[in-house]
């Protein structure tokens, strides 16, 4: 039942135990007067994400679930899970590697109700980038041509923080790269963007499963779609049921 003072927080992430527990303590931290649930999908972990989320959930005030998948599909099928197990009214995403800093969550979540109805999705935008110059280098190029093509109102839409409407999110068509595309597809769904700065940090543990070259070569093709699907989609109107009399 979805209930719509809930903030579900869906956290996508693989081979990342170490990094959960002090996650959760941030989003315990930061959120305490908030009604939240936690949702981690497990993208096929080969480490002990299955224990370390069991253990967690016993000691946490709110509810931490875990959506495994019995192999990976990344990070965007991920997200899909997460959302349409989702009970809350507000869907906050949040990458699982320690980068984004889930004091912002708040903020993204107010700004996005503050907006009124027009709006769909509020989103975080890096700054003061933590990770190597060749992988800054690469995104600040995606996003320029990303932004070009698209018009989607961020000028960093691979930040994992953002905050949607559950039922504006489950509208979204997903594949693998929705998660680089979440303010262009909310845009054709009909409703606006707004953007906060977020700073970013360094990786607590582990290393990244995305390489630089397979995620470039792929969002190239997955531009080319969604730039696709922009140019065949009607503007979307407003429907409003009419009742006589």
């Amino acid at each position: 039942m979805m209930t719509a003072a809930m903030i579900s927080i869906v956290i996508p992430c693989k081979n990342e135990a170490d990094n959960i527990p002090p996650l959760l303590d941030e989003i315990e931290q930061h959120l305490r007067d908030r009604q939240i649930e936690v949702i981690v999908v497990n993208d096929g972990s080969s480490d002990d994400t299955a224990g370390v989320l069991s253990l967690e959930a016993a000691k946490r005030p709110f509810a931490v679930r875990h959506i495994r998948h019995q192999f990976s599909v990344g990070q965007s099928l991920s997200l899909r899970s997460g959302v349409l197990a989702a009970h809350g009214a507000i869907i906050a995403t949040i990458d699982g590697d320690g980068q984004n800093d889930p004091q912002y969550i708040g903020p993204l979540v107010d700004t996005l109700l503050e907006a009124g109805p027009a709006i769909g999705i509020a989103c975080g935008q890096r700054i003061k980038r933590k990770d190597t110059k060749l992988k800054q280098l690469s995104s600040r190029f995606a996003n320029w041509l990303r932004g070009s093509i698209l018009n989607d109102k961020t000028r960093d839409s691979g930040c994992g923080l953002k905050v949607v409407h559950a039922e504006i999110f489950r509208r979204l068509p997903f594949f693998n790269g929705t998660h680089r595309f979440l303010p262009a597809l909310v845009i054709q769904e009909g409703f606006d963007v707004v953007a906060m700065d977020v700073l970013d940090r360094p990786r607590r543990f582990g290393t990244s499963n995305y390489g630089i070259l397979d995620r470039g070569l792929r969002g190239a093709l997955d531009l080319f779609g969604v730039w696709w699907l922009k140019l065949r989609r009607n503007k979307m109107p407003i429907a409003e049921e009419v009742h006589d009399g």
